[in-house]
């Protein structure tokens, strides 16, 4: 993540510039294509394992929507709230567990799909108060909120979803034809096509490797049987936004895991804000940006419960779209304004939705195996920023062991009260806390902290 200001990586268009109008706006398609799949796919994930299908046209519309709301709002800034950066807000892939969780305990009381939606959306409106809370004491947390611990967590977020990305290329969740030959083979086809396409020189074929990988992987599910494309059920043209649509629920024991989430939604945020100063040549320590920090961290949090109000999952800040800075060279956060209008404009069309449910499976795990597996990767890099000595080992050791024990092993924990369950049986949160914790007892050698400036000062992107 750090950058050398050395390289001639020189930005084309500065933070405060203002690139002419069709420019902005290729640079905001260039953002929208890279995050697309991202902000979608959880609510496919969780309408499908679920049973949302009559309202998942809304839940992506919504989803996009929200996106393009809490994007705006980092970009713009107003009253302090947002990084000021391109930050795009995206439905967040870490929440997937403590959703689900919280959807099947409606489903085991006999809920109605409406009342599983009315829990989520009660509980992470909620939760989205945890973060809103620690964007205030970022300053004072920079002893928690370290690089080891955010690379902890991400690395987890990505092998923990690697789970879900491998049972969709199966063919899903219970699917009768799970692991058949048709499926692996059509997955892996969306594979080995969004690498070749990732290895091309073409910028703008990088970009969209995900988008054409789905296009052609659902083409050739057609020609082979596995899709059989349904008539688009009655939608209104324009999908109007309706606060709380699906009503308004709460339970602690659904509550605990999301806000925990949320904590380390916020660990994952500062990762991310932190290499996104360094992209655009903003400062990485200091008044300005502990500022920016703050108000990205708030951004979130306020993008979250619009989120929840609007009948959207939680957000988060985008790690990907780091990369298309990077690239394209263009890091003024006016392009901010335009991806969130474009991706605004997208969620008020619910035939989107509609369309996209009915993507494959194993076309959709295909794709989100690339996707999980570069958080995993994204986290490992953060993680070679550390320095590596006998207490960072330890630590990374202990909560690796801690977090894909528990998930390797999911019955350890079922003798525990059910709150323990909820909280701690997902790799995520077990390793997580298990990082916080140990970063607060371990005492730090006095030498790390030099050595840790000196790697960010440094090292290339």
């Amino acid at each position: 993540m750090p950058t050398d200001t050395s390289m001639p990586s020189e930005l084309i268009y500065g933070l405060h510039d203002r690139p002419a109008p069709m420019t902005s706006m290729l640079a905001a398609l260039q953002h929208v294509l890279a995050a697309f799949v991202g902000i979608i796919t959880p609510p496919l994930i969780i309408g499908s394992a679920l049973g949302l299908g009559t309202h998942l046209p809304y839940l992506i519309s919504m989803a996009l929507l929200v996106s393009g709301i809490g994007t705006f709002i980092q970009a713009r800034r107003p009253f302090g709230i947002g990084a000021g950066m391109i930050c795009l807000q995206g439905t967040s892939f870490a929440f997937l567990g403590a959703v689900l969780s919280a959807g099947f305990i409606v489903k085991q009381r006999g809920g109605s799909p409406e009342d599983i939606l009315a829990m989520i959306f009660g509980v992470c409106f909620f939760g989205a108060l945890v973060q809103i809370v620690l964007s205030r004491f970022i300053g004072q947390l920079q002893r928690v909120i370290t690089p080891l611990v955010t690379g902890i967590v991400i690395t987890l977020i990505g092998v923990s979803l690697i789970k879900v990305g491998i049972t969709d290329l199966g063919g899903g969740f219970n699917a009768p034809d799970f692991g058949a030959p048709g499926n692996l083979a059509l997955g892996a086809f969306v594979l080995v096509v969004i690498i070749l396409l990732n290895r091309s020189t073409t910028t703008w074929l990088r970009l969209s490797a995900i988008i054409i990988g789905l296009a052609v992987g659902s083409l050739a599910a057609w020609f082979s049987g596995k899709l059989v494309i349904q008539p688009l059920p009655d939608l209104p043209l324009i999908s109007v936004p309706v606060p709380f649509k699906f009503g308004f629920a709460f339970d602690w024991t659904a509550f605990l895991p999301v806000a925990l989430i949320y904590l380390i939604s916020t660990l994952e945020t500062v990762g991310d804000l932190t290499a996104n100063c360094m992209l655009s040549r903003q400062p990485i320590s200091g008044p300005s940006y502990i500022e920016r920090l703050k108000g990205g961290v708030l951004g979130d949090g306020v993008s979250c419960m619009l989120a929840a109000t609007f009948s959207a999952f939680p957000n988060t800040t985008f790690a990907q779209n780091n990369g298309v800075i990077q690239l394209t060279g263009v890091a003024s956060r006016y392009v901010g304004l335009y991806i969130g209008v474009v991706l605004m404009l997208l969620g008020l069309l619910p035939m989107i939705g509609a369309v996209l449910q009915q993507i494959p499976k194993p076309v959709l795990g295909g794709a989100t195996l690339v996707m999980f597996g570069s958080v995993a990767a994204a986290g490992v890099r953060i993680l070679a920023q550390s320095p590596l000595d006998r207490r960072n080992m330890l630590i990374i050791a202990t909560s690796f062991g801690v977090g894909l024990g528990v998930a390797a092993q999911p019955q350890l924990l079922h003798r525990m009260p059910q709150l323990v369950q909820n909280l701690f049986d997902s790799a995520i949160t077990s390793g997580g806390v298990t990082a916080l914790i140990m970063c607060l007892l371990l005492p730090e050698p006095k030498h790390s902290g030099e050595v840790s400036t000196q790697r960010l000062e440094n090292e290339p992107v």
